[in-house]
This record gives C-alpha cells, structure tokens and sequence, in this order.
C-alpha cells in the first residue's frame, strides 16, 4: 500500500485531503508543522510527499531542499500563489509537480495518481543505459557520470532516462511531456519543461551553459547528442 505525507496546517483541507487519499486505497501521515514534518520523515518510508508552502513554523521550500538531500520521493507543492516565479522555485530545488489553491479534488488526485504512477513505472525498468560518460543503472535508480555517483530527483532522472533511450533524435516538447506526463494531463506547459532541462544539464553537463549532451534543437526540440 502506498504511503503518502501530507504537510499542511489547514485543518479543513487537512480532513478533506486525507479522506480522498485514503478512498483511493492509500495510507497518509500528517503533519501540521515543519517540525512535525522532520519527525516523520526520519521514521518513515514515503512513496509520495505533498507539501504545502507556507507553514507555522517555516516553508515546504525548504523541506523540499532538505529530502533531496536524501531522497528522490516524488513531490507535489501546495501553494495560494499563483506566481510564475513561485512555481518555477519549487520545480527548480527538486519538486515533481505543483497545484494551486484553490483546486478542485478530482484535480488533485488525478495528479497525486500519475505522479504515483509514473515513479511505479519507471522503478520497474531493469535495463542499463550507458552513453556519453553517463551511466544509468536501472535497478538500483543511480546514475553516474564519468564514474562518479550523481543525485537526480525523480523527475530529472526520468528525462534523462527518456533522453538516454532515444540517442541523437530529436524529440519534441510535445513528445517529452506526453511520455513524462500522460497525454491526458495538460497542466504541465513548457515552462516547467524547460526548467527540468535546465536543472538537468547543470548536473550532467560539464558546461551547463554550452551544453554537449542534451542539446536545443532549433524550432524542434532537443536531443541526446552522441557525438560530442
């Protein structure tokens, strides 16, 4: 059974979520605080960590910074603002996904379940993938590059993966977002595309700013470039 974290101080919405999720056939921990929240992610195991952004006693930010240090658990951002700027920082410092408030409830399931999904999926592959320096070893979810282990959020590690698979094709913003998110689920645009690949290279590139591996492909896209 799937275990999920929920980090939000409103109470109303704290029963409202949590009924949902447990509908759906899922186990989910509660916290109200940021130090509520530590307690119980260093006891626990969780398959998917939901944070609200603004708390009592500090910011979901930094919770989210805090669990990339250790983990790749999928995560969703709760947040009032609607800022552009705000929804790119949480993808930024390690976030899967974002919702805002208000949202309708079959909204957010139906993103707490793709995300779910997705992470079920791509933990299931058992291939190798060995290319440009960079090794991915499907089995354990690691990634090297040059033989040195680098950390990847689960969404990173997912593109790169979808990059490593199709080497020297070009593929579309429409094709990546459609094999990362499902079809059906047009509430990721570019923007949040394009900050994926962004944190990507600064991992695997070793000029972030003149990147070899993963390329821009004028008006198409962008590729996994093999000859570098």
């Amino acid at each position: 059974m799937k275990q999920l974290l929920l980090v939000e101080d409103d109470l109303s919405l704290i029963g409202g979520l949590s009924f949902a999720v447990r509908k759906e056939g899922y186990e989910v921990d509660v916290a109200r605080t940021t130090q509520e929240a530590d307690t119980l992610w260093s006891d626990g195991k969780y398959d998917l960590v939901i944070l609200d952004v603004s708390l009592p006693d500090g910011s979901g930010f930094d919770l989210c910074k805090k669990m990339r240090l250790t983990s790749k658990v999928p995560i969703m951002f709760l947040t009032a603002a609607d800022e552009e700027t705000d929804m790119i920082m949480g993808l930024d410092i390690g976030g899967d996904d974002y919702i805002t408030k208000p949202f309708k409830l079959a909204v957010f399931l139906s993103r707490v379940n793709a995300l779910l999904r997705r992470s079920g999926n791509f933990s299931q592959e058992t291939a190798e993938l060995d290319s440009n320096g960079i090794r991915v070893e499907r089995i354990k979810g690691e990634v090297c590059k040059e033989g040195r282990l680098i950390d990847l959020t689960a969404s990173e590690y997912k593109l790169l993966c979808l990059f490593m698979e199709n080497p020297d094709r070009v593929l579309s913003p429409e094709q990546l977002l459609n094999r990362l998110w499902d079809c059906n689920e047009n509430y990721v645009d570019n923007n949040s595309l394009t900050v994926y690949i962004r944190r990507l290279r600064t991992k695997i590139e070793d000029d972030p700013g003149k990147p070899e591996r993963i390329i821009t492909v004028r008006r198409m896209g962008y590729k996994w470039n093999t000859a570098r």
